[in-house]
């Protein structure tokens, strides 16, 4: 498999902080927005959180270890914002920056590449108290916290994601209200989107200027938009303006797309005049494609089906053929200097003992998918796996996994995955 991807390719893992670190309150940590949300009844599946997570905080030198085992050649991995600066601006934990000094140096001591997420949805609670991403200051917020951690590991680490999938951020947090801060208005959602857009540009130049050295690029979850009849086209259309050319337009310098633009009304945001993103890289988070039909009860004139095909324990169709599109298509439409497959990964129920043969051949599948992306001309130069370990799954807590090791919550004892072994074998790993 390894040898259809081109010399230097990355074969890795990733993991978000809230996700895997626990330690929610050690050594200065302040309150992020998702220990907040947790304990609101009924917005966690099973009533759990990441307090403790997977204890990743304390037991990062064994999950490095692993990783090496795994042969992954570099890391994605998040910076928890209040863990580094526990009020969101000002103030910056010493002992916050210490542990990332640690997880850094650990990982270059393997050989391990480390990919920073600058932000994986943990916002400070005390910058969601004063209005969080619908407030004009948060790119420059944004900026500064980026700062911080750039000044820190630059020396380090040159590879660099601002935000993870902003869509999410925006829409599920702030129109669907699955996410925090649980708003549901759609208007709140657009401002959300726009000034993620602003803070993507105000972390990349804090970035550059302290790492000159530094790639940067943005991952966002994209999915192709699939009609289910040519009479559903225009609504396929609707729904990729949405889901993709909402972040991908501006980011390339095109401001927001004119359709939908128009479909929103005066819920859209102003123009993004002089906007682009100044992307070294596109990080590509693949998990589905959306089949689409038309419906007059939709604002939107249309809504998303259930598709017929394999399903993950998620609900979400297994659609290989859907990465193949999405790389060939960003880099066609865009032309990005690069492209890393940020996230791919299915959720199955697992066995305890590790025998998982659905995620192994959704994996085959998938990395078979961009191979052949590959062999159309795509620059794709990395492929992270999601994820390195079960962990908290947002508002599913813990009650789906999708892990290459299987985590045991109540002892933390780490089992290597059948999916674990074939992604060795894929990357040469020593399991």
């Amino acid at each position: 498999m390894s040898a259809q991807f081109p010399d230097g390719f990355l074969w890795g893992a990733a993991t978000a902080a809230y996700q895997v670190e626990g330690a929610w309150d050690a050594d200065g940590k302040g309150p992020g927005v998702w220990d907040t949300f947790c304990r609101i009844p009924g917005t966690i599946e099973d009533g759990s959180s990441g307090e403790v997570a997977c204890d990743h905080y304390n037991r990062f030198e064994e999950d490095l270890d692993l990783l090496a085992a795994l042969g992954a050649r570099a890391y994605r991995f998040s910076i928890s914002w209040p863990r580094v600066m526990p009020d969101g601006t000002g103030r910056v934990n010493e002992a916050g920056l210490a542990f990332y000094d640690r997880l850094v140096d650990g990982l270059l001591e393997r050989g391990i590449r480390p990919f920073i997420t600058l932000y994986h949805w943990d916002l400070p609670q005390a910058l969601q108290e004063r209005g969080g991403w619908l407030r004009d200051d948060a790119p420059s917020w944004f900026g500064a916290y980026a700062d911080v951690v750039a000044s820190r590991l630059g020396d380090r680490v040159h590879d660099w994601i601002t935000l993870n999938e902003p869509q999410v951020t925006a829409f599920a947090g702030h129109q669907v209200g699955l996410h925090p801060p649980g708003l549901k208005s759609t208007g709140a959602a657009l401002g959300a989107a726009h000034r993620l857009l602003l803070a993507h540009r105000a972390g990349a130049d804090a970035v550059r200027a302290a790492d000159s050295a530094a790639s940067v690029g943005i991952a966002l979850n994209l999915s192709p938009a699939h009609a289910v009849s040519p009479f559903d086209d225009e609504a396929a259309r609707m729904a990729d303006g949405v889901q993709n050319r909402w972040f991908l337009d501006p980011l390339f310098g095109r401001d927001y797309p004119q359709d939908v633009v128009e479909r929103y009304g005066d819920l859209a945001p102003r123009p993004l005049d002089g906007y682009h993103g100044m992307l070294d890289f596109v990080g590509i988070n693949y998990y589905m494609r959306h089949l689409v039909r038309a419906s007059t009860r939709a604002p939107l004139g249309y809504e998303v089906v259930a598709a017929d095909g394999p399903l993950t324990a998620m609900g979400w169709e297994v659609y290989p053929e859907g990465l193949t599109e999405v790389l060939l298509r960003v880099h066609r439409d865009y032309e990005p200097g690069a492209i890393y497959v940020t996230e791919n990964g299915a959720a199955f129920p697992d066995d305890p003992g590790g025998d998982d043969p659905d995620r192994v051949d959704y994996l085959r599948e998938h990395f078979a998918a961009a191979a052949e992306a590959v062999a159309h001309g795509v620059p794709l130069a990395g492929y992270f796996v999601w994820s390195l370990m079960d962990n908290f799954e947002w508002h599913n807590g813990f009650t789906k996994r999708f892990g290459l090791v299987f985590v045991d919550y109540g002892s933390q004892r780490r089992t290597v995955k059948s999916s674990g072994r074939y992604f060795a074998e894929v990357t040469g790993g020593a399991l």
